[in-house]
């Protein structure tokens, strides 16, 4: 089965599950923006109460600013199961091998949690698949997934949207268009 991060990775990973004709769905993660850049992970959070903190940020980010991110962060991944899920439960990952899609990584935070989300709910073995990331990042996260395939890592990563031609943000009706 193929599994998305939305909400650019469900776009990725929607001809990817065409072109295995696998099935479709979402692991739906949050990442934790730093208060003052919020394009800097301290972390994220996923379903199931799952939570990865960056050790070289997460312990400059005072608690109470941190309580008040992960608050705001567990809302919008509450509303975000029920606009991509409604009442339907995931797909059943237990025993099954999977494939993880993301649009790329940058400190690799939500994939973290991702991938801790399919190891609670007992994927069999879990195969990262991203276009680009930091070779760093793209190594540590080697250490967690089963299998990691990323097409480029480039020495001078600035971000995955350097990469793209269009990196416009994905809306949810795109997300739940492609789930359906």
């Amino acid at each position: 089965m193929v599994l998305g991060l939305p909400r650019g990775g469900v776009v990725v990973a929607a001809p990817v599950a065409e072109a295995l004709d696998a099935p479709l769905d979402v692991v739906i993660v949050r990442k934790l923006g730093h208060p003052l850049q919020p394009e800097l992970a301290v972390g994220a959070i996923g379903e199931g109460d799952v939570e990865v903190l960056n050790p070289g940020i997460a312990p400059h980010v005072a608690g109470e600013a941190l309580d008040e991110i992960r608050n705001r962060e567990r809302a919008e991944l509450a509303r975000r199961v029920q606009q991509y899920r409604g009442n339907r439960p995931g797909i059943d990952v237990a025993g099954r091998a999977v494939m993880l899609v993301d649009d790329g990584l940058a400190t690799g935070a939500t994939a973290r949690a991702a991938i801790d989300v399919l190891r609670e709910r007992g994927a069999r073995s879990i195969t990262l698949a991203v276009p680009v990331g930091p070779p760093d990042t793209v190594r540590a996260l080697g250490q967690l997934a089963d299998h990691v395939v990323c097409l480029r890592t480039p020495r001078g990563f600035g971000g995955v949207g350097q990469f793209y031609v269009d990196f416009r943000q994905t809306t949810d009706e795109e997300v739940t268009a492609l789930l359906a």
